[in-house]
């Protein structure tokens, strides 16, 4: 089995890759095991610098992972305009994968239909372009649950852990919405590190 280490963005990401039905995916079905720690890099300024390096070698150094993957968001009024410069920024010293989720992970959970359907008590709940609002992704679900009463929660990541381990965000469902390319690269292209012989596995440019 491949093992894989990942070095995220911040602690909502941490929380996706440190989550067990996202583990036993990639188990079960890519060949991979991920290693621990997961090294968040704690904001966005950490990733939009060459700090990268230093976070990749450090999760070499102490896990030893066959395969790093780093997963970020592309934020594009504070970082960089589109996922190619972005992907500039952050380089491939090292690194086997990066994605970039567009504008922030908040737009995979917006994606993932059967998710929010039961955080919102709404079964008729669908965002038809969740990559692509004039606002952020995390305003969106602020607006979202306001119309119901009441916020999101205080932080980012305490929604991301109720989100993730209460109403059962599966990213693989987000890679479904049409409008979801950011996770569908994700999710086909970090199955094909531990089949490589699968498509998509070619390395990402």
């Amino acid at each position: 089995m491949v093992t894989v280490g990942f070095v995220v963005e911040g602690a909502s990401e941490k929380r996706l890759v440190e989550n067990e039905l996202f583990r036993k995916w990639l188990r079960e079905d890519c060949n991979l095991k991920v290693v621990d720690p997961v090294v968040d890099a704690a904001g966005n300024g950490n990733m939009c610098s060459h700090n990268i390096e230093t976070f990749v070698k450090n999760l070499r150094t102490i896990a030893n992972p066959d395969k790093v993957v780093v997963l970020a968001d592309l934020d594009p009024d504070t970082c960089a305009p589109c996922v190619q410069k972005r992907k500039e920024i952050i380089g491939f010293q090292g690194i086997d994968l990066v994605t970039i989720a567009k504008k922030a992970m908040e737009s995979w959970f917006l994606a993932d239909t059967t998710a929010m359907r039961q955080w919102l008590g709404d079964d008729t709940f669908y965002e038809t372009h969740p990559e692509t609002l004039d606002e952020m992704p995390w305003d969106r679900l602020k607006e979202l649950r306001t119309q119901k009463g009441r916020g999101p929660g205080a932080t980012k990541l305490s929604f991301a852990r109720k989100f993730i381990h209460v109403h059962g965000f599966d990213v693989r469902r987000a890679a479904r919405h049409s409008q979801c390319p950011s996770a569908r690269y994700f999710v086909e292209h970090l199955c094909a590190l531990g089949n490589p012989q699968a498509p998509n596995s070619e390395r990402p440019q």
